[in-house]
């Protein structure tokens, strides 16, 4: 049996090889994404630590003063649980459609009188509507068809079933969850349909004093905003300025970033 401690290190792996293939797309496109973000003031880094960016966020929250956090696509809870545990006191509502990561999400907001949960979609209309649930535990879920990029990238994100849903304008909810004065930061997962939430927010956008979103450099949501467009819509139309950027998932066979996240906050 060849011990792995004693193997020739001169022996080709294939992994190794792929590794060292992908590294330097990975390394240019990151380089470009990072040249492009300080040329708004703002620094990216690589697949950075989650709690190490939960906690700058938190920092940039306190810094704006923001004392709600509207949810939308929550999931099971991670994304608002570690704005708890770094530090973020402030009220959270949390919008998850999605029967079984709802059930976690409950349960993880359940000892917080500060954090509540509501179980909508979001969109630019009210009524019934169909979520497409994904094969990795729904995190990957949407309205949208999903396209051939993200499925070849991320087979286990896959749509395996088909969920109805509520969906409600948020204009139609913001007397019932925001306070008068609160200073709103709104974070989407929402998988392609980030327009359309907004806009269902109305005449509010104009209260929204932070905005956080998933976007893409490639199609993989039907109709949904590529990174150019969701940026200018956010800035242009929302007039925020963007204050950090986020790598997010990559493609595992060459190593080529597929999202970011946007943190923007209004001046």
């Amino acid at each position: 049996m060849t011990n792995p401690r004693t193997t020739n290190p001169r022996t080709t792996n294939p992994r190794t090889t792929t590794s060292r293939t992908t590294a330097p797309r990975m390394a240019t496109l990151l380089g470009r994404m990072r040249g492009a973000a300080q040329r708004f003031g703002v620094d990216v880094t690589r697949y950075p630590d989650p709690a190490a960016y939960a906690s700058q966020l938190v920092r940039l929250l306190a810094e704006f003063e923001v004392d709600l956090v509207l949810d939308a696509g929550a999931h099971a809870g991670r994304y608002a649980g570690g704005l708890r545990r770094a530090g973020y006191g402030g009220r959270m509502v949390s919008f998850e459609p999605l029967d079984g990561p709802r059930r976690r999400l409950e349960r993880a907001a359940a000892q917080d009188d500060a954090w509540s949960v509501l179980p909508y979609a979001l969109g630019d209309e009210s009524g019934p509507a169909v979520l497409n649930v994904a094969g990795d535990d729904g995190a990957a879920s949407s309205v949208l068809p999903m396209l051939p990029r993200h499925r070849e990238a991320h087979p286990r994100s896959a749509y395996v079933d088909r969920q109805p849903v509520e969906m409600r304008r948020l204009d139609e909810l913001w007397e019932q969850v925001v306070a008068p004065g609160e200073r709103v930061f709104l974070r989407l997962d929402v998988r392609g349909y980030e327009s359309r939430v907004l806009r269902g927010a109305g005449e509010y956008t104009g209260d929204v004093t932070g905005l956080q979103l998933q976007t893409s450099f490639v199609p993989d949501y039907a109709d949904g905003p590529l990174f150019a467009e969701a940026l200018d819509l956010a800035q242009s139309s929302l007039g925020l300025s963007l204050k950090s950027l986020v790598p997010g998932a990559a493609d595992p066979r060459s190593g080529e970033l597929l999202q970011c996240g946007l943190v923007l906050l209004r001046p």
